[in-house]
């Protein structure tokens, strides 16, 4: 028996709830944000630097994949050409590093990815042993756990970490790490796109599915060519442990948590605009011009033979804060190229504001009292990570 019930209060910020009752029992929140923007400044206080052609030995980077927090504030900085990890303390200082090229305990051969829990466990993926290393607290070398792919192809996708430890998030159909091709199996095939917790406390993972993403397309693989303005999966763990994903390209964002699903839905009267002739051709002719010279014939045939979505799905990057805050960044005014305003807001429905198109990149990693992190590059090119706090508006509500 199917029951509908709509329950509608106005809370803060003008916001609007409504409670869903789909099945007895089972209830989805709905809130409604505000339609209007309310302007932040970016006023982010610089902590430390690290990285710098003319600094110590350490310091000098070849290629900064990741960057991460433990809940001390300590940081955590992935260099994918050295294949190291580098910890560092809460005024720059190095304290350790793990990891390292080979085939020893604790040894990396084709690492990627990185995600490290509130207690300072550290988790590496490892595509060449098709495995995740697990670092204790203590920077110690602990296991490899494997992980089990399921077809032909293993996809490594950006993992998140559980806050209450031993396990990580992934959800398919966001961007992918890496591709690697087995020699056995069937390439697998899926009717939506799943968020899944993979527990590593075993030899091999153990999945567990949180939510079931929407798939555009029935009855295809994710790994082939999406259309153009499409909808991507975009995901981010919250600190009860919910997770905040985007999978259409409306602005929705929904929450889930392991057991429940989908528990609340935000969402702001904000609509996608219809695909032209005009948005076509332009994304056409930017491909092109970003062409390799070497793979130009390669190139503009598959340019030639892009799909497009109908509409410009509205948000194109989230992310998610220690104390649940989620930013989520929409598209500028030429709807792939231009990255647009970061709004953010809170997982239980409120609107903090939005940082203006161009004033603030989206952080690479978010920790505890505000903490965020940049990747940028220097005047060489030489890669570097800025250590800054959030303003107080947007790191305490």
């Amino acid at each position: 028996m199917t029951r509908n019930l709509t329950l509608r209060a106005r809370g803060p910020c003008g916001i609007i709830a409504t409670l869903l009752a789909v099945h007895p029992g089972k209830a989805q929140e709905i809130i409604e944000l505000p339609p209007e923007n309310r302007w932040l400044e970016p006023q982010f206080e610089e902590l430390y630097r690290v990285g710098s052609l003319g600094g110590k030995d350490w310091e000098q980077f070849g290629s900064v994949r990741r960057v991460a927090f433990d809940a001390t504030g300590q940081l955590y900085v992935f260099d994918i050409s050295t294949k190291r990890v580098y910890v560092v303390n809460q005024r720059g200082e190095l304290r350790r590093t793990l990891g390292g090229p080979g085939e020893g305990p604790g040894e990396f051969r084709r690492p990627d990815g990185l995600a490290v829990m509130r207690d300072g466990r550290l988790v590496i993926a490892d595509m060449g042993h098709l495995a995740y290393h697990v670092f204790g607290p203590d920077g110690q070398f602990e296991r490899r756990v494997r992980m089990a792919p399921e077809s032909a192809i293993a996809t490594l996708t950006d993992f998140m970490p559980d806050p209450g430890g031993h396990a990580v998030f992934t959800a398919t159909g966001s961007q992918p790490l890496e591709i690697r091709f087995l020699d056995q199996g069937q390439e697998k095939r899926y009717t939506s796109l799943p968020i899944e917790r993979l527990l590593l406390t075993g030899d091999v993972i153990t999945r567990e599915t949180v939510a079931e993403g929407w798939l555009p397309m029935n009855e295809t693989t994710w790994l082939e060519d999406r259309p153009v303005f499409g909808p991507r999966m975009l995901a981010g763990v919250l600190p009860d442990g919910s997770v905040a994903f985007s999978d259409s390209s409306a602005y929705s964002i929904k929450i889930a948590r392991l057991g429940v699903g989908v528990w609340r839905i935000l969402r702001r009267p904000l609509q996608p605009i219809p695909v032209t002739n005009r948005m076509i051709a332009v994304e056409k002719d930017r491909q092109l011009a970003n062409t390799s010279p070497g793979l130009a014939k390669y190139e503009r045939a598959r340019i030639a033979s892009l799909s497009f979505f109908e509409e410009v799905t509205i948000l194109r990057n989230l992310k998610t804060g220690w104390d649940g805050e989620i930013w989520v960044q929409r598209h500028g005014p030429e709807p792939v190229g231009d990255d647009g305003p970061i709004d953010v807001l809170t997982m239980e429905g409120v609107y903090l504001g939005s940082y203006r198109r161009g004033a603030v990149r989206m952080p690479d990693a978010f920790g505890p009292s505000g903490l965020v992190a940049f990747i940028e590059l220097g005047d060489l090119d030489e890669p570097t990570v800025a250590v800054k706090r959030l303003p107080i508006q947007v790191s305490i509500r």
